[in-house]
């Protein structure tokens, strides 16, 4: 069974939203990433350290963190 799932890729100051297919089954390595899924993470979390926001941008929403004070 295959079930869409959202993960989150953090680097530096921006965070990625990315779509994967998670692969269910009896095995104990369940739930799983297909290789595909696994190397599109590893390259949007590249593009992300390397600020490339045109090759992150690819893969799913991108997000830029900004600090916030209470104080």
């Amino acid at each position: 069974m295959v079930k869409k799932k959202t993960k989150y890729i953090h680097a530096g100051r921006y965070v990625a939203e990315v779509e994967v297919n998670l692969i269910e089954s009896d095995d104990e390595w369940a739930p799983y990433l297909s290789i595909e899924d696994a190397t599109r993470l590893d390259d949007v979390r590249e593009a992300l350290q390397k600020e490339d926001m045109e090759s992150a941008s690819r893969y799913g929403g991108i997000y830029k963190l900004e600090p916030i004070s209470l104080s």
